[in-house]
């Protein structure tokens, strides 16, 4: 069994201050650093350190980024062969993160768009048991991962990032949905304040076609709805040092675990104990943790 991952490859630039500058506002922060990152390439990573089979496809520039996430790939264990190398610059995003962990960002995808449908059709979608995309790429992507996903019975997880309007014609073949509490609310387009807001908007968007809606709440947990019911999971509480790469550490194991053949709430358990760990170090793949690590700290 494996995971198939397709999605943004960006680097993370990141200063730390004790605050976010408002509009118009410089503040002195008190550190930079660069990590590897994206939503696609942190997912992917969250589910090889997490046991899986995972194969990650998307574009990277022909600059030093671009190089430098080909290496660090392989050091992991992927092959790279569907990575497509493109005449663009890395996809970055600039981040700032206050010192209570909460971070804002502005992601510039440049060669995440150059990677094309005709691209996917390169890959034999039919050898991997989960396909999981966001929306840091062309929406035409995910419309064929989600036509793809149908035609073969996969098993197919979209986490709606950066959040937009999806139509049902996706949405059909999308076996989970992963969006935080903005998103859902950007998707369905209401106001949502409360957990029974986000129960009916979970509700809502289940109507139009998902079989699974997993909502993540940061420090509330993460709330699952589908046909059955729903099912809230506590997160852990720890001292957050930095954020980003949380939601994909979350859906990224998540992955790994329903590959492995988990129920969701077995996943989800285990997921909530990965976010609880990565949030605890600094940077996105750096902060992922490895299978064992997660093991332990489950049982303490």
């Amino acid at each position: 069994m494996s995971v198939l991952v397709v999605g943004s490859f960006v680097v993370d630039c990141i200063a730390r201050c004790d605050r976010a500058p408002e509009a118009g506002e410089t503040v002195i922060g008190n550190s930079f650093k660069t990590f590897l990152g994206g939503k696609g390439a942190n997912q992917a990573f969250a589910s090889i350190r997490m046991g899986s089979n995972t194969t990650m496809v998307g574009a990277v520039g022909d600059d030093a980024f671009g190089k430098d996430f080909i290496k660090t790939m392989k050091n992991e264990g992927f092959d790279t062969k569907f990575v497509k190398v493109v005449p663009n610059s890395t996809g970055t995003s600039l981040v700032t993160v206050e010192e209570s962990g909460q971070n804002r960002i502005c992601m510039t995808p440049g060669a995440n768009m150059d990677y094309e449908v005709e691209d996917l059709l390169k890959i034999e979608i039919e050898n991997f048991n989960i396909i999981v995309t966001q929306f840091e790429m062309q929406y035409s992507i995910a419309k064929k991962l989600s036509e793809l996903a149908g035609k073969y019975n996969k098993k197919f997880i979209l986490n709606p990032a950066p959040a937009r309007a999806i139509d049902d014609e996706l949405l059909k073949n999308v076996y989970l949905i992963t969006p935080n509490e903005t998103e859902l609310g950007i998707i369905i387009n209401k106001k949502l304040e409360s957990m029974d807001d986000y129960i009916e908007g979970a509700k809502d968007l289940l109507n139009r076609g998902p079989k699974n809606v997993i909502v993540t709440l940061g420090t509330k947990g993460s709330l699952l709805v589908n046909k059955d019911g729903h099912t809230l999971i506590p997160a852990i509480k720890v001292k957050a040092i930095d954020t980003v790469g949380a939601g994909d550490s979350f859906t990224g194991s998540l992955a790994s675990q329903l590959d492995q053949g988990k129920t969701l709430i077995e996943a989800m358990k285990v997921a909530t104990a990965v976010a609880a760990l990565e949030v605890q170090k600094n940077g996105a793949i750096p902060a992922m943790p490895y299978k064992e690590e997660v093991l332990k700290f489950m049982e303490e």
